[in-house]
């Protein structure tokens, strides 16, 4: 009897492991990371003038793929909207979601996805013509309200609605550019969405960005990061660890152009982050270089954000809540020791 549970025992621990490699195994097979992505988001993942796939979500993507296959090219961006994203994910057609998705409770609860670490943290807004005069949300009361279907923004609406007894009308989209047309032709008095993808709608698919606002007040918390499938630990650690990484990065002064001097120099915590002690990688089933892979490919978390949805993108975002902890932000990475 002993013998037999020691036998089922060691092969539920068999099962448990190998689930827990399968998509680190698949991702290494293929020799290409899957991973899935929005249809068009400003700052986050659009493609540029060369059919190139920019944006915050994007470069995760690619510190994934050089952390895991050395190659911050061997990539497969697929482009999903609000309603397919976590299908897609639940199949097997991507290996991580990386498509500015808020986080919630059912979502890491109730379908089967891991939730991962958040890399932006935002909040539900209103974009209204600058002539309207409205400058809260208080004053959208009886507007008209363009929404994405399927999307924490259809439901977050109904809820400000109830808790403050304002009326609003919901014209619902399936598709996010659809809306935007809509919107831009005067159909809806104002759009709802998180106030990043709201700033990005004005700065790319305005016919004049000067006649829109975004309003100040957001009425939701909108945490955006990475999901991955439940059960597979070891692919979901490794996803976390790369955001960890990359804001490690920062906060000790490593740099996509100086990544390889400092893992030369002195900096203990620059050392194990970038490979030259310890045996970080090898515990995720990587190479000791996988971080400095991933730095050396897309830079730190603050490059990463000034790149795309910052300064040096097209939304000019400040950082806020994306800075680093120490700079009055939320930003904060478990320490690699």
């Amino acid at each position: 009897m002993m013998k037999r549970l020691l036998l089922a025992a060691c092969a539920a621990i068999g099962l448990s492991t190998a689930a827990s490699a399968a998509t680190l195994e698949t991702v290494k097979g293929r020799g290409t990371l899957a991973c899935g992505v929005s249809t068009g988001f400003a700052g986050f993942s659009v493609p540029d003038s060369r059919g190139e796939v920019r944006g915050l979500d994007a470069d995760y993507c690619r510190a994934i793929a050089a952390a895991v296959l050395g190659d911050p090219t061997k990539v497969r961006f697929v482009g999903l909207t609000a309603q397919n994203r976590f299908t897609a994910l639940q199949s097997g057609e991507v290996d991580v979601l990386l498509r500015n998705s808020t986080q919630t409770f059912l979502r890491d609860a109730s379908i089967g996805l891991n939730i991962g670490p958040v890399n932006f943290y935002d909040g539900q807004g209103f974009a209204v013509r600058r002539d309207a005069g409205v400058t809260e949300v208080k004053g959208l009361d009886g507007a008209t309200v363009c929404v994405a279907q399927g999307t924490t923004h259809e439901v977050t609406l109904g809820d400000v609605a109830r808790a403050r007894n304002i009326r609003f009308q919901p014209v619902v989209f399936e598709r996010v550019d659809t809306m935007y047309q809509a919107f831009f032709a005067g159909r809806c008095d104002a759009m709802t969405q998180d106030a990043s993808a709201l700033a990005g709608a004005l700065a790319t698919a305005a016919p004049n960005a000067a006649d829109y606002v975004v309003l100040a007040e957001t009425i939701s918390k909108e945490p955006l990061g990475p999901f991955t499938r439940n059960g597979d630990d070891t692919w979901s650690n490794i996803v976390a660890w790369v955001h960890y990484g990359l804001v490690e990065a920062e906060e000790a002064g490593i740099t996509k152009a100086n990544a390889d001097e400092m893992a030369r120099g002195p900096n203990p915590v620059a050392q194990r982050l970038l490979g030259t002690t310890g045996e970080f990688g090898s515990r995720l089933g990587l190479d000791n270089r996988w971080m400095l892979n991933a730095i050396k490919a897309v830079g730190n978390y603050g490059e990463v954000f000034e790149r795309n949805v910052g300064q040096g993108g097209s939304l000019k975002l400040q950082r806020g809540l994306n800075g680093l902890w120490n700079q009055g932000g939320l930003m904060y990475a478990v320490p690699f020791r």
